[in-house]
C-alpha cells in the first residue's frame, strides 16, 4: 500500500514537472522573453537591440566629449539599441583614417564629419546617402533645421544634418550705448541707423568702432560687401575690378573709407593691434566691435567682472542684406552611410540616431554661442549673461555664409587686406586694390 502510495505521488511529481516545463518555467503561462533557440520564432518577444557602429570627432579631450556621451546614453537608454563609438580628434590624421575607412569597406554606420570639400570622395563615391532619400521614407528627418544652411554637395545635393559652428557678429558695449542713450541694436538694424548712432556716440566722446585697420579689417570687408550685394553672391569672386562682382568688392571697401572719414574708428586704427582695439571695447572705451564666437571666451577670461556690461547684437545692413544675416558657417554634420540604410536592421537605427543627436534638445547641451540650423534656435542651460546674449542673437539669424577670404588665393587675401590701410587714406582707389588683389588669386 505504501509503496502504490509512493508510485502515485512520483507519478504527479514527474506530471507536475511536465507541466511547468510546457509553460516555459513560469507559473502562469509563457515566458515572452525566453530565447526560442536557432531557427525558431517568437513573436511576443520585443525587436532585438541593434548595435550601430558611429564615429564622430568628440574623441579626446574635445570639450563637447561628455555632452557626446550623455546624448548617446540617452539614446540608448530610449531605444535599448547600442552604439560601438569609434570617435577620435579631430586632425588631418583621422581625417585620413575615415577616408580610408570608406575605401576599404570598414566604414561606420553614422559618420559625424565635415560638410565641405573634406566629404566629397565619400559622396562621389556613393558611399553616403542623401537627405532627399531619407526623407521619402522618414519625412521628418532633420525637419527641425532650416534647410536653408543644409551643406549642399557638389552634385547639388543635401548629405548631413548639421550640427554647430561659429559665427561672427557685432559684440556691442551695452554700458557705453546707456551712457550715450543709444538703444541696443535689433535685428532690423539699418546701415542709416548706425550711422547716426555712431555720431551720437562719438559726440559723446567714445570710439563708435573698436577695429585695427592695420590687423583686423577683414570682419568689416566681408559685411561691407554683403551689404553691397546679397547673402547668396557673397562668396563670388571678382574676375577684374569692372565685372559686377568687383564694383561690389570696391563698393564696400569705399563704406569701410566713408567710416574712417568721419572718425568712427580709433584714431590709431592704422597702427594700432587688434589686441589693443579689442582692448579698447573691454573697458568701456568704444561701443561697438565685430569679432567672432571665439571671442566671447576672451571676455569670459578677462573680463568676467563686467560680463553684463556687453551683448552679442547684429551687423547694420543696407540694400538687400538684412541685419539677421551673419558670416558663419556650420562645418560639420551626422552622415547615414549607404552601408547602414541598405541594412534593413540598421537603417531605422541609424535615422533614430542622428535624429536624436540633432534634435532640439540634445542640440542644446552642445551649443553656448555656436550658429545652428535649428528652426526654434537652442536653449542651452547655465549660461553667463555674454553667453546667453549671443544664443538669444542666434535665434534671430536668418541665414549665415562663409567668409568670402577663404575662397582666395593667400597672396590674394594678403594684399587685399594691406591695401585697405590705402584706400581709407586715399594712397589708392577701391578699384586699385580690387584689381591688385584679383592679379594675385
Amino acid at each position: 500500500m505504501k509503496k502504490n502510495r509512493l508510485f502515485a505521488l512520483l507519478l504527479a511529481a514527474v506530471m507536475l514537472l511536465s507541466l511547468l516545463a510546457g509553460c516555459g518555467g513560469k507559473p502562469g503561462g509563457d515566458d515572452s522573453t525566453k530565447d526560442p533557440g536557432p531557427g525558431g520564432q517568437d513573436t511576443q518577444k520585443p525587436a532585438a537591440s541593434v548595435e550601430l557602429n558611429v564615429v564622430t570627432s568628440y574623441g579626446g579631450d574635445d570639450g563637447n566629449r561628455k555632452s557626446y556621451e550623455n546624448a548617446v546614453k540617452g539614446y540608448e537608454d530610449a531605444t535599448g539599441n547600442k552604439v560601438q563609438d569609434a570617435s577620435g580628434t579631430s586632425n588631418e590624421e583621422w581625417k585620413a583614417k575615415v577616408l580610408t575607412d570608406f575605401e576599404t569597406g570598414t566604414e561606420p554606420d553614422v559618420l559625424f564629419f565635415f560638410t565641405s570639400a573634406d566629404a566629397e570622395p565619400i559622396i562621389q563615391a556613393g558611399k553616403v546617402v542623401d537627405v532627399a532619400t531619407i526623407r521619402a521614407e522618414y519625412p521628418d528627418y532633420g525637419s527641425n533645421m532650416r534647410d536653408s544652411m543644409l551643406a549642399v554637395a557638389s552634385d547639388g545635393k543635401n548629405y548631413a544634418i548639421p550640427s554647430s559652428g561659429f559665427w561672427e557678429n557685432m559684440f556691442v558695449n551695452t554700458k557705453v550705448l546707456s551712457d550715450c542713450g543709444v538703444a541696443v541694436p535689433g535685428p532690423d538694424y539699418t546701415w542709416d541707423q548706425f550711422l547716426a548712432d555712431c555720431q551720437t556716440i562719438k559726440d559723446k566722446g567714445y570710439t563708435p568702432i573698436a577695429c585695427s585697420l592695420f590687423e583686423v579689417p577683414h570682419y568689416w570687408f566681408e559685411f561691407c560687401i554683403m551689404n553691397n550685394g546679397t547673402l547668396a553672391s557673397q562668396l563670388d569672386i571678382p574676375a577684374s575690378a569692372d565685372d559686377a562682382v568687383g564694383k561690389k568688392w570696391a563698393a564696400g571697401l569705399n563704406d569701410i573709407k566713408d567710416l574712417y572719414e568721419r572718425g568712427f574708428f580709433p584714431v590709431n586704427t592704422l597702427t594700432a593691434t587688434d589686441a589693443e582695439t579689442v582692448q579698447l571695447f573691454g573697458d568701456g572705451e568704444a561701443a561697438f566691435l565685430i569679432d567672432g564666437s571665439w571671442k566671447v571666451n576672451y571676455f569670459v577670461d578677462n573680463h568676467g567682472d563686467t560680463l553684463s556690461d556687453y551683448a552679442i547684437s547684429y551687423v547694420p545692413a543696407k540694400g538687400e542684406r538684412t541685419a539677421g544675416e551673419a558670416i558663419g558657417g556650420i562645418s560639420m554634420g551626422y552622415f547615414i552611410t549607404k552601408k547602414a540604410w541598405d541594412d534593413p536592421a540598421k537603417r531605422e537605427a541609424a535615422v533614430q540616431f542622428v535624429k536624436h543627436m540633432t534634435s532640439d534638445d540634445v542640440m542644446s547641451t552642445f551649443v553656448t554661442t555656436e550658429v545652428t540650423a535649428l528652426k526654434n534656435g537652442a536653449s542651452p542651460a547655465g549660461l553667463n549673461a555674454l553667453q546667453q546674449a549671443a544664443a538669444d542673437a542666434n535665434a534671430n539669424i536668418t541665414g549665415v555664409i562663409g567668409p568670402v577670404q577663404d575662397a582666395v588665393s593667400p597672396e590674394c587675401k594678403a594684399d587685399l587686406f594691406a591695401n585697405v590701410q590705402n584706400v581709407v587714406t586715399g594712397a589708392m582707389t577701391a578699384e586699385e586694390a580690387v584689381a591688385s588683389a584679383i592679379a594675385l588669386n
